[in-house]
């Protein structure tokens, strides 16, 4: 069994979940609020020592067609740099239509619009390690 953190990367926040290989489910954990690159990392610097993950997986914005958009670059940069901190595998995960389904899944369980906000974004990274686990071969990174 291995703990994986999923990464739902934007410019304002930083959505994180956590998942296990072994029951293949991942959880939402947490909002990084912190823009600052120093804040952002020393932010996922304490859940990686806190959760000991084994691998890294951060979601890769595309368009509907497949096609890079200006944030698909700006995830890769951010999946290398976790890479090059922390010493551990990244995997990068297609994230389309991620963010949607974590909103129709807030909006069952959460009438507040405010407390949906709050949770969208680790709720989108939970989809993106789903994925990723229900993929089946974590021994691929991409």
């Amino acid at each position: 069994m291995s703990t994986l953190l999923g990464f739902d990367f934007g410019l304002a926040r930083i959505g994180v979940a956590t998942g296990e290989t072994e029951t293949r489910l991942a959880q939402p954990l947490a909002v990084i609020h912190a823009e600052a690159n120093a804040e952002r990392f020393g932010e996922i610097a304490k859940l990686i020592e806190e959760w000991c993950p084994t691998r890294l997986v951060v979601g890769l914005p595309c368009a509907l067609d497949g096609t890079p958009t200006e944030m698909t670059a700006r995830c890769q940069r951010f999946a290398n740099q976790l890479n090059g901190r922390f010493s551990l595998p990244v995997a990068l995960v297609d994230e389309r239509l991620t963010s949607a389904e974590a909103e129709e899944l807030l909006r069952q369980s959460l009438r507040d619009w405010r407390s949906r906000k709050r949770h969208l974004d680790a709720v989108a990274a939970q989809r993106i390690l789903q994925n990723f686990l229900d993929m089946g071969d974590q021994d691929d990174t991409a």
